[in-house]
């Protein structure tokens, strides 16, 4: 049977993001990302815990993350799970580590709150490391790929409206994924 490996997390990053080059030239980027849970226990008192976990990016992506983000700032991720196991070059004892690969994130909150410079909850501009689309971006920033044509005798479509960077959309509690 077929495995499912599906990862949403939207947090702030715990340090800046460590931007590298395989030898490859590939980009890829490195950083933490903290999620708060608030409940209220058995006895009424208010607890909070935080869940800590590493994150990974590669590509444009990657880039994309280290020019926008720096710790502190919120992000929305979408990616899975990668579990890696070494040797202790020191202890010669076995280490393991759980990574999120991101595959998609987007920018969340906005400019006067610190957010990437998106739009709101989650509604930014959204980047994907396996989009196969082309033409221009949310930004206007054009990409090294035609746009995608039509098929043959299929009716014309009119281009959506664009939303102007950093503006505010509004969502229903429907529309957020969580």
């Amino acid at each position: 049977m077929r495995g499912y490996n599906k990862v949403i997390l939207m947090g702030n990053l715990t340090r800046d993001p460590a931007l590298k080059y395989l030898p490859s030239q590939t980009a890829v980027v490195e950083f933490g990302l903290a999620m708060n849970r608030k409940w209220k226990s058995q006895d009424g008192q208010d607890r909070e815990e935080v869940c800590f976990v590493d994150c990974s990016a590669f590509g444009k992506t990657a880039e994309t993350i280290n020019q926008y983000f720096t710790k502190g700032k919120p992000i929305f991720i979408e990616g899975r799970l990668k579990y890696d196991s070494w040797e202790d070059k020191q202890g010669g004892g076995k280490r393991s580590k759980m990574t999120v690969v991101i595959e998609t994130f987007s920018f969340i909150g906005g400019p006067a709150d610190g957010g990437g410079g998106g739009a709101g909850a989650s509604g930014g501009p959204s980047y994907d490391n396996t989009d196969t689309g082309g033409g221009v971006p949310p930004q206007g920033r054009p990409t090294n790929r035609p746009p995608a044509r039509p098929a043959p005798g299929a009716p014309p479509q009119r281009p959506a409206p664009e939303q102007p960077f950093g503006e505010e959309q509004q969502f229903k509690e429907d529309d957020i994924p969580f």
